[in-house]
């Protein structure tokens, strides 16, 4: 039994390792393309005068500081307007409506087909938006377009997107959705934005593009897509039972025979949250919701008769895969005890190959997805190289509050839908101090803390005991934990030190305004 942590450790680790040679799969297919070269079979732009409707859905909640700037950007949109409808989604409970609403009335004026949208209350969250929208009641039309464009708040379409976007859906009728990549606003703003570009860069540019050359199943990522109307209703329509709707509804409407087109070279900038939790809650929701999609269609996925056997199984990995986060974290959990057997027990060099294998394909076939990604959208090898080890660092760090939404997904908890904070931040300079929609939960970064301090023992003592290989990917574990905690904990005593700076300023001088407000 004294040595049941080992075996349990590496037993988890070559469970992980599975996780790494789907990477490496996924790199391997997109390798032998070419990283920068076009989409294939690029697709011309409509022809004046035979645009269809299109409907462009927005759902807004609580967005301040970016409603405004989304509402621009749609109406630069390159296509005639009587083709053209807009649907401001509004479930705001602040003062995020009166500035739509203001925009909304302006735009009227230009001659635009806008409408601002406000349900009764806020049942199914973006997914009951989406469809109130679609569905229309006594107060609002249905929605008029052949396609439904959506765009998150913090999306800033180029004014060819529907003129690159919609073509495909024209040619071909089984072509249910044309998704966009995600481009980046605010990449350099900090080391944690530049971590989350270089994830959704590998996701976009290498899942994205391994799986449609594969001719497996892809998922609208919410956000930056065109939607076929009819395709939306064949699979069953929009449904709130898991916090990712649109992965939900993209494997529904895929396994009625529906296809999907990602569009590499069809950028969309987009703002990526600057805050940690901010980022934590969106993960929190996107790993939950893959997990609860799982629980409701992995089972009549797998049955499916009219798929390939690669496709269905793939798509269960697409499903699942964010069960690694629980195994990193027992991996975490595991490591004080494991480096006091290897020092006591084993002999280093033997114990040293292990690790290498296992580093081989647990860890660098992960590494290589993320330079393919850096590479795909033309960031230069050795910058992107540099950024490699935090990434990895922030990944490890996230199975905590990753390893929570796993556990609450299966157990069948309920969460609401909560939507990531914007701030219209986009260079160094500008800050979310002092700004509204701030949330930290700390007594779980507090844990997130310890548990980056409990590794860096076991780095301690694997160095001592001259397991270099162990102390090296260890390194990688506890500096992730100790960054994502302590980043979580930084709001809550930003604000702090705010509230001290209001207090000594108004009993300095009444008069002064704060100038961190």
């Amino acid at each position: 039994m004294e040595g049941l942590p080992l075996y349990l450790y590496y037993g988890l680790f070559l469970l992980l390792s599975l996780h790494g040679l789907h990477r490496a799969l996924l790199v391997r297919r997109i390798a032998a393309q070419k990283l920068h070269g076009p989409d294939p079979e690029p697709s011309p732009n409509t022809e004046p005068g035979t645009e269809p409707m299109v409907t462009v859905q927005l759902p807004l909640f609580n967005e301040r500081y970016v409603a405004d700037r989304l509402l621009v950007a749609v109406a630069r949109f390159d296509w005639p307007k009587d083709r053209l409808e807009i649907q401001v989604l509004d479930d705001s409970t602040d003062d995020t409506t009166r500035i739509v609403a203001r925009k909304v009335h302006d735009l009227r004026g230009e001659g635009f087909d806008v409408h601002h949208i406000r349900r009764p209350d806020r049942h199914g969250f973006k997914a009951g938006a989406l469809a109130f929208g679609l569905a229309g009641d006594e107060h609002h039309p249905p929605a008029k377009g052949e396609f439904v464009a959506v765009f998150d708040a913090d999306f800033l379409p180029e004014p060819d997107f529907l003129r690159r976007a919609i073509p495909p859906l024209v040619r071909d009728p089984q072509l249910a959705v044309v998704q966009g990549r995600w481009a980046h606003l605010n990449r350099e703003h900090s080391l944690l934005t530049r971590v989350q570009a270089v994830c959704l860069d590998a996701h976009f540019g290498v899942e994205h593009a391994a799986r449609q050359a594969a001719g497996h199943f892809l998922n609208f990522n919410g956000t930056a897509g065109v939607w076929r109307r009819t395709a939306i209703a064949e699979a069953g329509g929009w449904s709130h039972d898991t916090l990712t709707e649109d992965l939900d509804l993209s494997f529904r409407s895929q396994m009625t025979g529906s296809r999907f087109r990602y569009l590499h070279d069809l950028g969309v900038p987009s703002e990526l949250p600057v805050e940690m939790n901010a980022f934590k809650s969106q993960q929190y929701r996107w790993v939950k919701g893959a997990i609860e999609t799982a629980g409701k269609l992995l089972v009549p996925l797998l049955r499916h008769k009219g798929l390939r056997l690669s496709t269905r199984l793939e798509g269960a990995f697409h499903l699942t895969n964010n069960v690694a986060y629980v195994l990193i974290l027992l991996v975490s959990c595991l490591s004080v005890p494991v480096a006091t057997l290897r020092g006591t027990d084993l002999d280093p060099r033997v114990t040293g190959w292990v690790d290498l294998y296992l580093i081989s394909l647990g860890i660098l076939p992960v590494a290589a997805y993320f330079l393919l990604g850096q590479l795909r959208v033309g960031r230069g090898f050795w910058r992107s190289v540099l950024v490699l080890p935090a990434t990895l660092a922030i990944g490890i760090g996230l199975s905590l509050n990753n390893a929570r939404a796993v556990v609450s997904a299966l157990l069948g908890r309920r969460s609401p839908f909560v939507r990531t904070p914007k701030y219209r931040v986009d260079t160094a300079h500008d800050s979310w101090i002092g700004k509204d929609y701030l949330a930290s939960k700390e007594l779980w970064s507090v844990l997130e803390v310890a548990l980056g301090t409990w590794v860096a023992v076991a780095v301690i003592r694997a160095l001592s005991a001259g397991n270099w290989s162990m102390a090296a990917y260890l390194t990688l574990f506890g500096s992730g934990f100790l960054y994502v905690g302590l980043a979580s904990l930084l709001p809550a005593f930003a604000e702090r030190v705010r509230a001290v700076i209001v207090r000594v300023t108004a009993k300095v001088d009444p008069r002064h305004h704060n100038p961190l407000t």
